[in-house]
């Protein structure tokens, strides 16, 4: 048996709040590094999207550069093809015409002498011509430049871009090739084609790049030169890749036309973010169900110490035991109350039990907690037995038990309250002698009281007998024919006198001596009949009428003995308050019997008297209080306190009409099926 575990809520507090601290720090740990775990992924999430966007900048603007240079290789290549087998002019121009239309970047087509004069020059069919708004010879430094190179290179050499003018104060940026032209060995002019640089840019870019990124050339400065794409770059994820060209270097720019990475640029990120913001949740519940849990186990904490301090503060003693009988708990007042200690107790039968009694507890308590021979309702009720302390000591105990019902509502077991009723068992004793003795005190002062009574009563008896005797001896001294008959009834009526003074003494002497407190079921009628010799006397000294009114076979259960002290005392009463104020004729006391209920009978004393004032009403029952100057007041007291010992009442109310008083009480009938046995179950 594992008894409760103590605590100690004063002395507890450093550890709680020790463990409180620790929880707290924990958690902050926890959430700290959640944050921290979060913004690392969160930043890493975004730190790859940069990336990624940066390498798609730098993956166009490599491919771009390299379009861009196919694109040239292929439109000097198709230049050097418009001059093969030297067409007649009309070949050429028609030639011209229709590789400008299959190479859109081609804007125009010259033919050029040695002196790298225009002598022949074709505009592309698809736009407007390159030089309306301002003449070739105004614009042809970089392209004599170019020629003058490929001419000493022998091969097709760039210009540098240059803008021409456009009308609407537009203008394009271009950039001349420059093909030097052989014939048998000997230089024989230049063919120079005209590439503008946006429809460079928009050959090389394929559809899903234009709608991502900004394609440009640009100059050293960051100047750009021409552009291509369905966006503006927004300046964030920049790629350059260098061209280079025969004669010149063109500077290509891939600009990505989203910016810096926006908390949720993608799916990705905003399946990071909805993880982190769905753990960031997750935790605060599991701390709001950690907190909810922290506080119901405080609680339960608090809720066992409070319970604990109860059981261990309570001077009834508490046993739990199971379904077998083993003893499962016992707390300090019930170790206290048989001087065993949990362990002694829990080692085969308990040890409080009487050796004498041990058989017949153990077959009792099997009985009891297999709930044999007991309704539910019976379970919850009271019995007393008696235990034995260690010493060998017996004492008398009150055992209240209930079922032990667990958290699922299953019968595990029996609690028992167990109150050690020895000091009220001797206060009981002590109360029952000193009852005794104020009873007996009580009588001798009714008897004292009635002393006069008996002597005026006893005369008449006794003075009968001296007058017989006296009348017996003359006929003796002269005795005649008609003596012995005479004797013979004188000694008849002494006999009588006799008895009758015997009578009075006797009921007297059972009166005062009686003390058996034994309760029997007597007749209503013999149990009034008893004291009525006395209640007689008092009422032939105020010449007092005495009617009874007592139906038949009625029978109550009560200590005869103190019955009787009640009656007499409550027909003295009722005599006494008719002797000074009420007539002769109307001095009547009236004993009535009626069965009011079949578990009681009402017994009523009614007299004539002036009746109770309210100032004396309010302490008619208060010991020792008195209006008569040789009264104890001990009377009613006493009177109440019987009755209520039986199980009854005692009260009083005006007789009928205003006048007089009616005290009636109440006593216990016996039950139909009571045989006069009574047979007390005990228990362990």
């Amino acid at each position: 048996m594992n008894p409760a575990p103590t605590s100690d809520p004063v002395s507890s507090r450093g550890p709680v709040a020790t463990s409180r601290t620790r929880r707290a720090l924990l958690w902050a740990v926890l959430v700290l590094l959640l944050v921290v775990a979060q913004s690392l992924l969160v930043a890493l999430t975004l730190s790859y999207e940069s990336t990624r966007a940066q390498d798609d900048a730098d993956s166009i603007a490599s491919e771009a550069a390299g379009e861009v240079k196919r694109e040239l290789l292929r439109t000097t290549q198709a230049l050097q093809g418009l001059m093969w087998g030297e067409p007649l002019l009309l070949h050429w121009r028609e030639g011209a015409g229709e590789l400008m239309r299959g190479r859109r970047e081609l804007l125009r087509v010259e033919r050029r002498d040695r002196r790298i004069g225009v002598t022949e020059a074709v505009d592309t069919p698809l736009a407007q011509p390159l030089f309306r708004q301002m003449a070739r010879s105004d614009l042809d430094v970089d392209a004599q430049v170019a020629c003058a190179a490929a001419l000493r290179m022998s091969a097709p050499m760039f210009s540098r871009t240059y803008f021409v003018p456009m009308a609407g104060g537009h203008g394009l940026e271009v950039i001349d090739l420059c093909i030097p032209l052989k014939d048998t060995g000997q230089d024989a002019g230049f063919l120079v084609g005209t590439l503008s640089l946006a429809q460079l840019l928009d050959n090389a870019m394929s559809p899903r790049q234009s709608r991502q990124h900004e394609l440009s050339f640009v100059e050293g400065d960051g100047t750009r030169l021409a552009r291509a794409g369905q966006g503006r770059g927004a300046g964030v994820f920049v790629a350059e890749r260098l061209v280079d060209l025969p004669g010149t270097a063109l500077q290509l720019r891939a600009d990505g036309a989203a910016g810096r990475p926006r908390l949720i640029p993608n799916l990705a990120t905003a399946l990071v973010l909805g993880l982190s913001i769905a753990l960031f949740a997750v935790v605060l519940l599991l701390a709001r169900d950690v907190r909810r849990r922290a506080r119901a186990e405080k609680a339960l904490a608090e809720a066992l110490a409070f319970r604990k301090a109860m059981e261990d503060s309570l001077i009834t003693g508490l046993r739990a035991r199971d379904m077998d009988g083993r003893i499962t708990y016992v707390n300090p007042a019930f170790c206290a109350m048989v001087g065993f200690t949990p362990d002694e107790m829990d080692r085969g039968p308990p040890p409080y039990w009487p050796p004498e009694h041990a058989e017949r507890y153990a077959l009792r308590q099997r009985t009891r907690l297999k709930g044999e021979g007991r309704a539910p309702s019976e379970a919850r009720e009271g019995y007393e037995t008696v235990f034995m302390r260690k010493n060998g000591e017996r004492f008398p105990v009150m055992v209240y038990e209930a079922p032990l019902v667990d958290g699922q509502g299953r019968h595990t077991g029996w609690m028992s309250a167990v109150l050690d009723v020895s000091a009220q068992r001797r206060i009981e004793e002590l109360s029952r002698q000193q009852q005794d003795r104020l009873q007996a005190t009580a009588r001798l002062a009714t008897v004292g009281e009635m002393a006069s009574l008996l002597s005026h009563e006893l005369n008449q008896p006794l003075a009968a007998i001296a007058s017989y005797s006296t009348g017996s001896l003359n006929l003796i001294d002269d005795p005649d024919e008609q003596t012995p008959a005479m004797l013979k009834q004188a000694l008849e009526r002494i006999a009588e006198q006799a008895e009758r003074a015997g009578r009075i003494i006797k009921s007297v002497h059972h009166f005062v001596r009686r003390r058996e407190q034994a309760r029997e079921t007597i007749a209503a009628d013999l149990l009034i009949e008893a004291v009525m010799p006395l209640v007689r006397l008092q009422a032939r000294k105020s010449g007092t009428r005495i009617e009874l009114d007592i139906p038949p076979k009625t029978r109550v259960v009560c200590d005869r003995t103190m019955l009787e002290q009640v009656l007499l005392n409550l027909t003295r009463n009722g005599i006494q308050a008719m002797e000074a104020h009420t007539p002769l004729e109307q001095r009547l006391l009236l004993i009535r019997v009626r069965q009011t209920h079949a578990r009681w009978v009402s017994f009523t004393v009614v007299d004539a008297g002036p009746g109770i004032a309210p100032e004396v009403a309010q302490q008619l029952f208060t010991p020792f209080f008195t209006t008569r100057t040789e009264g104890m007041g001990l009377g009613l007291s006493l009177c109440r306190t019987v009755i209520e010992q039986h199980g009854g009442a005692l009260d009083f109310l005006p007789g009928a009409g205003g006048r007089g008083t009616e005290f009636t009480f109440t006593l216990p009938a016996p039950r139909a099926a009571e045989t006069g046995e009574t047979r007390v179950l005990d228990s362990a």
